[in-house]
């Protein structure tokens, strides 16, 4: 595929999720991405079967990638490694801490023998101290650890969120560090090694909270769908019994909020209502009161009153309305199974040709020609 990537070579020893999320855009933007598997092949391939028998995580994570079978403890296929590493540009690595520097294929090794080579390592907590040196570092206790479970869910318990924040946030990471190493490279001629951890990826998320603590000694509460510094800001439910988030930033909002979206203008200069500190301190009178006249009106109705006071909303939506979503971007992605039509990169670049998805590809697909192609 042909991309401002065009001509840069990555040659990756991913699974699961982090580091194929960043291959995954290195490919849609024109890199070749050789992706090294075991026999088995990644693990994610078997995740699920949910489209059309292949795992959904895998068709999404590995578009337009060649898959070469290798065992890094054979030293024929070493060997090809080398070849391969000796014509890259990337190289990536998301296994266990220290497993590539025990195979002879540490970063640092590998910067030295390729002086241009970018190498990036991926990791649950770098180069933390003892035990978490070398913890196993998944998604679901990545966000434990970080303490996003704490300021997520509601006051009652606290929860995840529902999808793979850690691995995303750390593949987008490494993805701006290949970036800028590579648009280095162009003024410096060397490589660079960039290291990204997914406990730092959500520490950064949570300095906020941090800073609170740390500061004002005070906690991020838990607030489930409302705001915990601004009110009205939260979902409120209709008589319907659909959920709409209600967003006032200011007293002019709150003062059309009033007016016209709750028909209370008596409530524009109510001393429980202005600023937002009294709403704050009045919290449970006001969202029973806001609550109260909702229940008398369906969501349709609620939505249109907001429209006309220009308060920002949006609807509660479930994946099924995603699905169907007048705003969802699609693209479609060829299998052997059939086509997918799945949401689009969320970049978009005015001024480029529409990019091609490559296929997912089979365990081992490409090891032959790759072979014949770095041939000793």
């Amino acid at each position: 595929m042909a991309g401002a990537l065009d001509g840069v070579l990555v040659v990756s020893l991913e699974q699961a999720v982090a580091a194929p999320y960043l291959t995954c855009r290195l490919a849609d933007s024109g890199a070749r991405v050789v992706k090294l598997e075991r026999a088995e092949g990644d693990f994610a391939r078997g995740y699920d079967n949910a489209a059309g028998g292949e795992s959904a995580f895998f068709v999404w994570l590995n578009r337009g990638k060649e898959s070469l079978v290798v065992d890094i403890k054979n030293d024929d296929d070493c060997a090809l490694l080398h070849r391969l590493l000796a014509k890259a540009d990337v190289w990536v690595q998301n296994l266990a801490p220290g497993a590539t520097e025990r195979a002879g294929f540490g970063s640092e090794a590998l910067r030295a023998k390729y002086p241009r080579l970018i190498t990036v390592d991926i990791s649950g907590y770098g180069a933390a101290p003892p035990p978490f040196d070398t913890a196993k570092a998944y998604d679901l206790l990545v966000q434990a650890e970080s303490a996003v479970m704490s300021v997520t869910g509601s006051a009652a318990e606290p929860g995840r969120i529902g999808y793979s924040a850690c691995d995303l946030n750390t593949g987008v990471n490494a993805l701006s560090g290949v970036l800028e190493a590579l648009y280095a490279r162009e003024k410096t001629g060397k490589g660079a090694g960039i290291s990204v951890a997914m406990f730092d990826a959500m520490a950064d998320l949570m300095a906020a909270p941090v800073l609170f603590n740390q500061y004002a000694g005070k906690d991020w509460p838990r607030t489930g769908l409302r705001h915990n510094a601004l009110v009205p800001y939260g979902a409120y439910p209709t008589g319907d019994g659909r959920l709409t988030v209600i967003a006032i930033q200011n007293e002019r909002e709150w003062g059309r909020f009033a007016e016209i979206v709750m028909q209370r203008p008596d409530l524009k200069a109510e001393a429980r209502c202005t600023p937002n500190q009294a709403r704050m301190e009045n919290r449970e009178w006001l969202e029973g009161l806001i609550e109260e006249i909702f229940s008398h009106i369906t969501q349709a109705d609620l939505q249109a009153r907001l429209q006309e006071a220009d308060i920002a909303y949006s609807s509660v939506n479930e994946v099924a309305d995603l699905v169907d979503h007048p705003a969802l971007r699609r693209i479609e992605v060829e299998t052997g199974k059939g086509v997918f039509s799945m949401p689009a990169p969320p970049i978009r670049n005015s001024t480029a040709e529409a990019p091609e998805y490559g296929s997912p590809p089979e365990i081992g697909e490409h090891t032959d020609s790759i072979k014949r192609e770095f041939a000793a």
